[in-house]
């Protein structure tokens, strides 16, 4: 699928009020990365794109970033220090399946909505919210 017609057939509130909502119950910072650029493993597109958006200057390195490039049919999510150091491969692994369960019967929004909440749900577990915490970084679905 090309980038432009995926970026078209999100629906792009339900992906922004589904961080907003995870961000409530966290300190952690969450965003949605589109990448219209052809890559060949979006792991290291995605980490390269972590620090691009300075989510590794988060105050308690909990950041987590869902990189999609439907142009190559690929995604990853990553997170900070903090946040792999306390959930291991095996959270990276089960979302990712789950994620792609709704990629493969495109539901792009669904799956999507579906990884931000589950990284909130480990961010709020790990992270817990407090007073004068402040929202870090843009919420907003990016994309190049």
């Amino acid at each position: 699928m090309n980038a432009r017609d995926f970026l078209h057939q999100l629906r792009h509130d339900e992906i922004v009020a589904a961080i907003q909502a995870a961000e409530t119950k966290t300190s952690g910072e969450i965003r949605v990365f589109i990448s219209r650029k052809p890559i060949d493993d979006p792991v290291p597109a995605a980490q390269a794109h972590f620090i691009e958006l300075g989510m590794d200057t988060t105050r308690e390195h909990n950041g987590v970033l869902i990189f999609v490039a439907p142009r190559a049919h690929k995604f990853a999510v990553v997170g900070d220090t903090a946040v792999h150091a306390r959930c291991g491969d095996e959270f990276w692994t089960l979302l990712a399946q789950e994620m792609s369960g709704h990629f493969r019967k495109s539901e792009f929004t669904i799956g999507i909505v579906h990884g931000v909440q589950k990284a909130g749900e480990l961010l709020a577990k790990h992270f817990p919210r407090r007073p004068g915490d402040t929202n870090q970084l843009p919420d907003a679905v990016e994309h190049d």
